[in-house]
């Protein structure tokens, strides 16, 4: 029985297919989720889990180059937009696009993972890294 690491094993299964620049979205509970698309819902009740709790534990396992969020987070959610800044550290690039485009580029990402947040306009789109542990010859 697993009892370290990324417990949920839709969610493992989903970090260990992406590659390279692969993107997935963490989303708030009232995200429009488009058909096709594979989702990991782990909505429990209102606020349960959280946005920036699942990023806590995706991102000890998952290395990301840069992310992507609504304009609309900044505005109507900053101190959300703040903590999912900080929580993805520096060196992360940081893009925004208005919500309705945001929404759009939904349809192309790997897989969406639903969170129980009701935090206005806290979903995220994490573009996945190399990470720390590849070599590099120069």
């Amino acid at each position: 029985m697993q009892e370290i690491g990324l417990l949920n094993s839709d969610i493992a299964d989903v970090i260990s297919r992406l590659g390279h620049m692969d993107e997935v979205i963490v989303c708030d509970a009232g995200f429009p989720i488009p058909l096709g698309v594979r989702t990991v819902d782990i909505a429990l009740a209102a606020n349960k889990p959280t946005v920036a709790e699942v990023l806590v534990e995706i991102l000890k396992y998952f290395s990301v180059e840069k992310i992507i969020l609504a304009s609309e987070t900044g505005e109507h959610s900053p101190s959300m937009f703040k903590r999912i800044v900080e929580l993805c550290g520096e060196g992360v690039v940081v893009e925004t696009l208005p919500h309705h485009d945001f929404k759009l580029h939904s349809r192309e990402v790997k897989a969406i993972i639903r969170t129980g947040d009701f935090t206005a306009y806290s979903n995220v789109l994490l573009v996945s890294a190399g990470g720390p542990r590849w070599f590099v010859e120069r």
